[in-house]
């Protein structure tokens, strides 16, 4: 088992007697059947049905802990306090006092089950100060690049990179692929566009895994064939990696024999 310790996380907590209701009017996941074995992905969205902040939900006895890109923790606050009216919550950023860590490539051990992908492995919220002791127990620190490459193997999107926040509908994340949307539970924000694209059928851009024949092109490069341009680059590491695609265009190219590139870079769908 390794464990990396994700220092562009950070944890927001939401807690008070109407924590889980809270959040279950407004985000993608459902958070009243979240077990304090599992950290579920959800997101917020906008009206229109675009994210805005994704997250993996843990649950504690008296809270329920958003494990959520650092740089977006001071607007995902502000959202959710501005959407509080008179429920009865408490919205504090705790990334002073909580760090992050990943457990992966192994049996799965302590914490939470990250429910993304039966191999991501689990996540681990523990006090700032005695991170340092925890990391001793699992030999150390691999650090991001090592838990990038273990995401990226598995196909797993990360917000900001290969998705943009405020440009991407969940299922353009593969949201409904893993996990991180319940169609069962009632309403949240965004929502009806949101079924409406999973019911019809009308999603037209996919984060998909290639395999890079060359140097790995930055993320946000266009990836053409011939002289349509089919998306752009996300995440990679060594000879894999993430790309935001038109899947029609992709998989025309594919029937037609024509290359995928990205610079200089030759991409293979995975």
């Amino acid at each position: 088992m390794k464990a990396a310790l994700l220092t562009d996380r950070g944890v927001v907590r939401v807690g008070g007697p109407e924590a889980r209701s809270f959040l279950q009017g407004l985000v993608t996941g459902n958070a009243v059947t979240l077990g304090e074995d599992e950290a579920r992905w959800a997101a917020l969205l906008s009206p229109q049905g675009k994210i805005l902040f994704d997250f993996l939900m843990s649950a504690t006895p008296d809270a329920i802990l958003l494990d959520v890109n650092r740089e977006k923790i001071p607007d995902l606050v502000k959202r959710l306090t501005m959407y509080r009216l008179r429920a009865k919550v408490e919205i504090s950023d705790e990334s002073e006092n909580l760090s992050v860590i990943a457990l992966y490539d192994g049996a799965p051990g302590e914490g939470a089950r990250d429910s993304r992908h039966a191999e991501m492995g689990t996540r681990l919220i523990v006090p700032a100060g005695k991170v340092a002791a925890q990391m001793l127990t699992f030999g150390g620190d691999f650090g991001l690049a090592d838990y990038a490459a273990h995401r990226i193997a598995l196909g797993v999107p990360e917000g900001g990179v290969d998705f943009a926040y405020g440009d991407a509908f969940p299922h353009e994340a593969d949201m409904d692929q893993l996990n991180g949307v319940d169609f069962k539970k009632g309403c949240f924000v965004g929502q009806e566009v949101v079924a409406r694209m999973h019911y019809r059928g009308t999603t037209r851009n996919r984060v998909l895994k290639v395999l890079l024949e060359g140097a790995a092109p930055p993320p946000g490069a266009i990836v053409m064939a011939g002289e349509i341009r089919v998306g752009t680059m996300g995440s990679s590491a060594g000879a894999q990696g993430l790309a935001l695609l038109r899947i029609d265009r992709a998989e025309e190219a594919a029937q037609a024999g024509q290359a995928l590139v990205s610079g200089e870079t030759r991409l293979r769908l995975a």
